[in-house]
């Protein structure tokens, strides 16, 4: 009888199978089925392909409301999973907007001014349609030249690839440095909300070449689309944000779920412990870092031509702040978590300072809520930070727990373990 290794008997098994993302991560599906519902029902309850039931503003409000799902979700695998507070994931968000804003401001000014030199006896050449151009976007800041860094603002596609180029060079070096230089914690944080403010104040300058503070305006007549209605241009974005929002969610569950997902997981929880174990920390982080902020800018080019427009305001540090609080409030941690945090508090947000919210009379004062918003934001962030550390995602845990079954006894491997009647109490 051929003697056989042990080697031999363990190589000849057959590998066990792997586990697919939906069996890792069952809530994948649970949200995918989720907003494809949301999705249908919002297409026909809307203006242009339902009953009317929602307006065309409406509509808006919650395509916006699916982009800054998408950068919610971003934000909690960069500090959810990965440990790194960014203070500035909004200012990626805002280059992105800026990116599609500048293709949309020129692209729609070059028509607006073709068609008004079309009745000029003389036919205009390309450089006075450019001068036209030119003026008519910077005369508000007292300029009619063009400025280089609208060099490619005619070319959609050149356009496009700097939605993600941008954001994504700007994180790739500044991670490079920071991350290369081993600054963690709360420093980190203070880097980025500098970086934040740096870029903001630049924008604010005439000089920065995107009009300052006056931002890029119109951004929601989308050329080529004239006769097109507002209804059925925002159906369309709504329907482009909740693709985004339901790939990126899928994209970002395989990266966590899967042994990247355990490493950025170990980063969080003990970098030094990970870096003896032999991973190159940085790395890691880069690449989460930066991977991140390119979907971030991606979320704000959809964002922004639903939004109408956009001003360094968007970029400011408070609202890289905002979006770290939509995380905590939804549970951090995990990806649907952050979903809920921003759905919750930006639609809240739309309706307390929109006025749909009624004034509270106390007598002596009269509660304005367009005045006291932030003010129930920030206790609402506090309680949930002291009561509710796990936010509203954590209500899912306590009916996981409730489902499950209690085991009172010992379940142990000998033979007197009650296997059979394990979990039937």
């Amino acid at each position: 009888m051929a003697y056989t290794s042990t080697w031999q008997k363990f190589s000849t098994r057959p590998a066990m199978p792997r586990r697919g993302l939906i069996a890792r991560n069952p809530s994948v599906l649970y949200f995918l089925l989720a907003l494809a519902a949301f999705t249908l029902g919002v297409t026909l309850l809307s203006e242009a392909t339902g009953v009317g039931v929602l307006s065309t503003s409406f509509v808006k409000t919650l395509g916006k409301t699916l982009c800054l799902c998408l950068v919610a979700v971003a934000m909690d695998v960069v500090w959810g999973y990965c440990g790194i507070l960014s203070l500035g994931h909004f200012a990626f968000f805002g280059l992105g907007g800026y990116a599609i804003g500048m293709w949309l401001m020129y692209a729609r000014t070059e028509i607006i001014v073709a068609e008004s030199l079309a009745a000029s006896p003389i036919p205009p050449t390309g450089q006075e349609i450019s001068e036209a151009i030119a003026s008519q976007i910077f005369g508000v800041v007292g300029s009619s030249e063009l400025p280089a860094i609208w060099t490619f603002a005619d070319s959609l596609f050149l356009q496009l690839l700097a939605v993600v180029l941008v954001p994504g060079l700007l994180a790739l070096v500044f991670g490079w440095l920071a991350f290369r230089s081993r600054v963690t914690g709360v420093y980190l944080s203070i880097l980025t909300q500098a970086m934040t403010l740096a870029l903001s104040l630049y924008l604010f300058q005439n000089e920065s070449g995107l009009r300052g503070n006056n931002g890029l305006s119109g951004l929601q007549n989308i050329p080529g689309l004239e006769d097109a209605s507002q209804a059925s241009i925002s159906i369309a974005f709504f329907w482009a944000s909740a693709l985004a929002l339901g790939l990126g969610y899928v994209f970002f569950a395989w990266i966590v779920s899967g042994k990247m997902g355990s490493v950025i997981r170990g980063v969080r929880d003990d970098e030094a412990r990970v870096r003896f174990l032999g991973y190159h920390v940085e790395h890691y982080k880069l690449f989460v870092f930066t991977l991140t902020a390119v979907v971030a800018g991606i979320a704000g080019a959809l964002y922004y031509p639903q939004a109408g427009i956009i001003n360094p305001a968007e970029i400011a540090p408070i609202a890289s702040i905002y979006l770290a609080v939509w995380v905590a409030i939804g549970g951090r941690g995990r990806l649907y978590g952050a979903v809920i945090g921003a759905a919750v508090v930006s639609l809240m947000s739309s309706w307390f300072t929109g006025g749909g919210a009624p004034d509270v009379n106390l007598g002596v004062y009269v509660i304005q809520w367009t005045d006291w918003w932030l003010v129930l934001l920030g206790v609402t962030f506090v309680l949930v930070t002291l009561f509710a550390p796990k936010g509203i995602g954590g209500l899912f845990d306590l009916v996981a727990d409730w489902r499950a079954p209690h085991r009172h006894e010992d379940y142990g491997p000998d033979a007197s373990a009650k296997r059979a009647e394990e979990g039937e109490e």
